[in-house]
């Protein structure tokens, strides 16, 4: 999300832990020319990602006042949805989107809580950004959570509330069960938003940090799922694709960006991967019924 905005960037060190701050600050150039100068057949994806820089249209924009809808949508599923795994009681963290709060992950929270896990809302009010003091106390929560239960959390984030998942699983793999991503734009160039401006609005950073940007491509080392939809009028899909890996995966579902936390199709998505073991994660099997709901693989 470059800017033209004169206003001091904050260092990438805002989404990393104070004992990597100093070693990422000094290896910033050379990590912007190392990526600049990958070889595009690295990451098959990334090449597209960065030179896609268009927002989603006004059309997908406008579709986005169909998130009341999936919320109607999901009370209508709850029978089925009820009739999922039940969970194994482990802790999950909910981070809210760019602008939200915990009122906005409540219905996906309580879905879960239903299913048998414990979840807890990331409890810091509106989310505008990783400003002074915001990750710190979610990588505090995370130790906490981890402390209290004596096994690893799960962590799912909605938007930027998933860019926060990723950095504290990069930060804390030792503490984090898996990361679950919904329509977070962690790839591609953050211009290709239609939130970009208003991040830096109300974070007061300036997002054209091309050292920043690589270290948020970079896929946590835990088994980590990005649920994304091609019909997101915020994010642009592109933005929400893991390259290949032996433990990420891309879901795809018809959904918007507003609506992604209440849809069905998500939900479903996200209790199947809560219920995998610790170390028995496969990737999320599309076959069946499945595959007239869900998208899996290569975009």
């Amino acid at each position: 999300m470059p800017a033209a905005s004169p206003r001091k960037p904050r260092s990438s060190a805002t989404l990393s832990s104070p004992s990597k701050q100093r070693g990422l600050r000094e290896g910033r150039a050379g990590q912007a020319k190392a990526e600049a100068s990958a070889p595009p057949q690295h990451h098959p994806h990334h090449s597209h990602h960065l030179l896609d820089l268009s927002a989603p249209n006004a059309l997908l924009l406008m579709l986005e006042g169909r998130a009341p809808w999936e919320f109607a949508a999901l009370l209508a599923a709850s029978p089925w949805l009820r009739r999922l795994p039940r969970g194994d009681g482990h802790p999950v963290i909910v981070f809210p989107g760019l602008g939200a709060n915990d009122l906005t992950t409540k219905p996906l929270r309580n879905f879960l809580d239903a299913l048998g896990y414990e979840t807890h809302p990331w409890g810091q009010g509106f989310n505008f950004g990783p400003r002074h003091g915001v990750l710190e106390q979610c990588s505090a929560d995370v130790k906490r959570l981890f402390k209290h239960h004596a096994q690893p959390v799960s962590l799912i984030g909605w938007s930027l509330g998933g860019i926060y998942a990723r950095e504290l699983a990069k930060e804390l793999p030792d503490h984090a069960r898996c990361v679950i991503t919904l329509g977070t734009p962690f790839t591609g160039h953050p211009r290709a938003t239609n939130a970009w401006r208003f991040f830096e609005l109300v974070s007061g950073q300036d997002t054209h940090d091309p050292a920043l940007m690589a270290q948020i491509r970079q896929t946590p080392p835990v088994p980590t799922t990005s649920i994304y939809s091609r019909s997101d009028g915020i994010v642009s899909w592109r933005c929400s694709i893991n390259p290949p890996s032996d433990h990420s995966e891309n879901i795809e579902v018809p959904a918007s960006h507003i609506g992604l936390g209440m849809n069905p199709l998500a939900l479903y998505a996200v209790a199947d991967r809560l219920a995998q073991g610790v170390g028995a994660w496969s990737p999320f099997d599309a076959g069946g019924v499945r595959r007239f709901f869900f998208k899996t693989g290569r975009p």
